[in-house]
């Protein structure tokens, strides 16, 4: 979906989003149900665990990292399970998380109540883009998509938190 500012290429090299440190569990994806049921095993082969919750009237999956830490050094990142180092992610686009498909963007409550397209400040790629062809991106039908996904799966609105940017 970001292919017009981010390319496939520089977003492999970089894997910044696919990797987790305890203080940044937040950010995994919220998956639908059906996602848990079909993808139970990594790319190392280990089984895939997950926990559950419901949010916004709705239940979903969050892939289980903590027992993968080997340490307690909350710098510790450990790897999403379907990111293959050297390949990039296994999973066919069709399965994607949508929450991977968008990053760094989140579509998140703000403290008013509303829900705004908001760019992480994060992505080490994405700050090469200048903030206005984001604004842009979000506003010719991307906000509109990601508002779409987030009406059938509201899961995946994340509560806002300072320092990203609002975008729509």
């Amino acid at each position: 979906m970001l292919s017009e500012v981010l390319s496939k290429q520089s977003c492999a090299k970089c894997g910044f989003c696919c990797s987790f440190r305890r203080q940044s569990l937040w950010e995994l994806p919220r998956l639908p149900l059906s996602f848990a049921e079909k993808y139970s095993v990594a790319v190392n082969g280990e089984p895939v665990r997950y926990t559950f919750g419901e949010e916004n009237g709705a239940q979903f999956a969050v892939t289980d990292l903590l027992p993968l830490y080997k340490t307690d050094d909350p710098e510790e990142e450990v790897l999403c399970p379907f990111l293959d180092p050297h390949k990039g992610c296994v999973l066919p686009p069709a399965d994607k998380p949508f929450d991977c498909s968008i990053w760094p963007l989140r579509y998140m409550r703000m403290p008013s109540g509303e829900c705004q397209v908001c760019l992480t400040p994060t992505c080490p790629e994405i700050n090469r883009v200048p903030e206005e062809r984001m604004r842009q991106l979000v506003s010719d039908g991307l906000g509109e998509r990601i508002a779409e996904y987030a009406a059938l799966y509201p899961f995946m609105v994340k509560r806002y938190r300072e320092g990203f940017i609002v975008l729509s």
